[in-house]
This record gives structure tokens, sequence and C-alpha cells, in this order.
């Protein structure tokens, strides 16, 4: 089996309820897998920090445009220097 080659997108998001189905909602109308997602609240509760483990291909600058277009989303930060690991250890735990 081929691993497929895997990039992290990092949002900055409003947060209150709705968010994440709005983010995942794009993705599903674009028929664009999310391979995993991280989540936490910054800044007293009123933002959140999303980390979107995605297969890096050539819809990967559309799905970012997309994104920067979501009215919660304040920030959008492609990060192929992240390391996969976290997601690597949560898929260990979760078996």
């Amino acid at each position: 089996m081929t691993k497929k080659a895997s990039t992290i997108i990092e949002l900055t998001v409003q947060n209150h309820p709705g968010v994440m189905s709005h983010i995942t909602g794009l993705f599903s109308r674009r028929a664009f897998n999310l391979e995993g997602i991280l989540c936490g609240s910054i800044d007293d509760s009123r933002k959140s920090r999303m980390y979107l483990l995605v297969e890096n291909n050539s819809r990967i600058e559309q799905i970012i445009k997309q994104l920067q277009k979501l009215y919660d989303v304040i920030e959008v930060t492609l990060r192929e220097d992240y390391d996969h690991t976290l997601f690597n250890r949560l898929h260990e735990l979760i078996k």
C-alpha cells in the first residue's frame, strides 16, 4: 500500500457553535477528505485553533482559498513543516 503525502492546514477561527460544521461541510461539498482534525480554544475561549490533516494534492490550494472565504475563519496557514506524529499517536490510542 502506498502512503499518501499529507499536510496540515492550521486555522484560527471564531469559537462558537457551528464553526466545526461549517469547516467540515466545506470539505464535504468539495468531496475532499479530512484525514484528521484537532481543535482547541485559545484567547479566553473566543477563538479556536484547528489543525486539519489532509492529503496534499493538486486541489489543496483551492481548498485553502475556499476556507479563507468562510465568515468565521480568521487565518489559514498551510503547515507542511509540521510533524504528523500527534495524529499518528492519537490513531494508536484509539485502536
